[in-house]
């Protein structure tokens, strides 16, 4: 994608850092999207960096479908897998030294400890504060602990978590999408950074991950916000012990991506799921272009835009902070916006491969007369198509061998039946004694035959014509679709079809 800077501070570094289980979703990428765009926008670094201390959830299936669906998207990065950078290792599950050596620098700091609580008497502990209208956060039980207390809970055989001591006091910062919030400290109690395993938690590896590698600004998803107090006092605290030079990144939340029923976008619900987009065939920019909607706008009259206007007048400060709605005809009706948009060659270009996957090309691509073919025919489907998917039921039946034509059965049931057959008979003398076989040529020939010969209405005359020689009731225009398949080719069908009518 080409990089627009409008509004340049190469200081600027902002991450994306997704978690490598499952598929990548939308909401995902719509986060990617925005870090991606104030990046270049600002023209400072997009940092791409992998959270995959969870060895239970993380996969390499899911990081190399993370890696695909970013090139997919056209996204680049400067830091990250595949291109390295000043700050590799840019998956945390190789970074582990990194962390022991920061959590053991904070416990020596007293910025942390260690917390030696059992799950049981967490639990009844928050159970009682809830009963008594109490704040159910951590209390603080391990905080200051006797020598004797902890002989006596290492001789139980208990291994601590290691939680850090939030400081006193509220916590105020400026949201850049919700403005000034504050957290009391009732709401942000002490928190666990380590398991009791030695893992690290994703609450100490981003912040000090952050810290390390320079990070500017932080743009995440709403769900991450009760967060942000903790990941500000643990970054004071880094600083402190020298692990971060300079103040805490900038911190930006994105809204929600509602589904049905006003419920956040779970990556468990099918519209979530970028393969899903992908297979169908949905243009890597007309996805951006509508999931860039979802909380931002380009102007108030205009939705389709192109990657580089969206880099040019990206502002983070207009992002909404309300939740946005995921509408799919909506981003269909984009797409196919930028369908229509596209260069006769690139979208001859980008429909191949999906004729290649319904099998109608061989995988090494088209021959050269297939090409030819798929040239000519395309204008006829480019303003009719939503997603590129769409090309092998459009126009299959162009790159179909005679022996393996076949009519979708439910159309052929309803629309070839014992009132189709004059219709069919006098479509086949009529085109037989044709001269020439263009558009022009057919439609003059078959209206006379069928429409001024028999009196039957042109929707009537012509759809079992369609069904006969497209196999479907919907496909590019009749006359054109008979042109490209020629002459012998259309009345092979039309007999075919003929003599499969039953009375």
């Amino acid at each position: 994608m080409a990089n627009t800077v409008s509004d340049p501070d190469p200081a600027v570094r902002v991450r994306f850092c997704p978690s490598p289980t499952g598929n990548p979703h939308v909401g995902l990428v719509r986060t990617a999207l925005f870090n991606w765009a104030f990046a270049r926008h600002h023209g400072g670094k997009l940092v791409f960096r992998i959270e995959d201390t969870d060895a239970a959830r993380d996969s390499e299936d899911s990081y190399d479908q993370l890696l695909s669906a970013m090139r997919w998207l056209g996204f680049d990065w400067d830091e990250g897998p595949e291109i390295g950078g000043p700050h590799a290792p840019y998956r945390q599950s190789q970074r582990m030294d990194v962390y022991a050596d920061v959590a053991a620098r904070l416990l020596a700091a007293g910025h942390a400890y260690y917390c030696y609580c059992s799950t049981e008497e967490l639990d009844a502990r928050r159970a009682a504060a809830r009963a008594a209208g109490k704040p159910s956060g951590y209390d603080g039980h391990c905080r200051a602990l006797t020598a004797e207390q902890v002989a006596g809970y290492r001789a139980e055989g208990r291994a601590p978590i290691v939680r850090f001591r939030m400081p006193e006091g509220s916590i105020t910062f400026t949201d850049l999408v919700r403005g000034e919030l504050t957290f009391t400290p009732e709401n942000v109690p002490d928190y666990g950074i380590v398991r009791a395993n030695g893992a690290p938690l994703y609450t100490l590896v981003n912040p000090v991950d952050d810290a390390l590698m320079g990070i500017t600004h932080v743009l995440r998803g709403e769900d991450l916000l009760s967060s942000t107090p903790r990941q500000i006092a643990l970054y004071a605290a880094l600083a402190e012990i020298g692990v971060a030079d300079g103040p805490a990144p900038r911190f930006g939340h994105l809204p929600y991506v509602m589904g049905e029923g006003n419920k956040k976008l779970s990556k468990r619900d099918p519209e979530a799921s970028l393969n899903l987009y992908r297979e169908r065939g949905f243009l890597p920019e007309g996805l951006l272009n509508y999931l860039a909607l979802l909380g931002w706008s380009l102007a108030e009259d205009r939705d389709r835009f192109s990657m580089a206007e969206l880099v040019e007048a990206f502002d983070i400060g207009k992002v909404n902070a309300n939740p946005a709605r995921f509408d799919l005809k909506k981003a269909e009706a984009i797409n196919a916006e930028h369908l229509r948009a596209l260069a006769p060659a690139e979208f001859v270009r980008r429909l191949v491969p999906y004729l290649v996957a319904s099998g109608h090309f061989a995988p090494e691509g088209p021959t050269d007369a297939q090409l030819d073919l798929l040239i000519a025919a395309a204008p006829l489907t480019q303003e009719r198509m939503v997603v590129l998917g769409e090309v092998s039921g459009m126009l299959g039946f162009l790159f179909t061998a005679p022996e393996d034509f076949a009519l979708d059965p439910a159309d052929a049931e309803k629309v070839l039946t014992a009132d189709a057959r004059p219709v069919l008979a006098a479509s086949i003398d009529a085109l037989d004694a044709l001269e020439g076989f263009d558009p022009d040529d057919i439609q003059a020939a078959l209206r006379a035959a069928l429409v001024e010969g028999l009196g039957i209405k042109p929707k009537f005359a012509f759809t079992p014509l369609r069904v006969a020689v497209t196999g479907r009731r919907v496909s590019p225009p009749l006359f054109e679709s008979m042109e490209l398949l020629g002459r012998d080719e259309t009345l092979r069908r039309l007999h075919a079809a003929l003599d499969g009518l039953t009375d």
